[in-house]
């Protein structure tokens, strides 16, 4: 069997194989006709299971199935006009920022909770009315 330009033989992923050959094998299982020939002391060496049929279909090459894998579109930008961000802090600055808003979060001190769920003040009222006024 020759292979032209357009039909040459695909190489697929496992996830790729498991799909087909779950796709054929569930065609054989439901009486589909088999696209090999396949002798009787075959089938019974392989106990007449559709999976293992459809696998030795796969690998002879018989099925007219093909993958589209689809590249993704190039982007014509030259390497040279892309800018890089120069204000990137460090990691230095990004820790030192972050001690100093734990420092300022641990100033504010800890809401207290009892069993009903509310804070001792009597609601979370005067909580969002302190954050509509950092807001304004």
């Amino acid at each position: 069997m020759s292979l032209d330009k357009n039909m040459n033989k695909q190489e697929f992923s496992k996830y790729e194989r498991a799909r087909i050959i779950g796709a054929r094998g569930l065609q054989i299982s439901m009486d589909a006709p088999l696209l090999i020939d396949v002798s009787e002391s075959d089938l019974g060496a392989m106990n007449f299971d559709a999976l293992r049929i459809a696998e030795k279909e796969l690998d002879s090459g018989v099925l007219p199935i093909s993958i589209s894998k689809p590249m993704p579109k190039r982007n014509k930008e030259a390497i040279e006009n892309i800018r890089v961000d120069e204000d990137v802090s460090s990691d230095k600055e990004k820790i030192a920022n972050e001690k100093a808003t734990v420092a300022e979060m641990s100033e504010g001190g800890v809401m207290d909770i009892d069993d009903s769920g509310e804070d001792d003040e009597g609601g979370f009222e005067e909580i969002e009315d302190e954050v509509e006024a950092e807001l304004e």
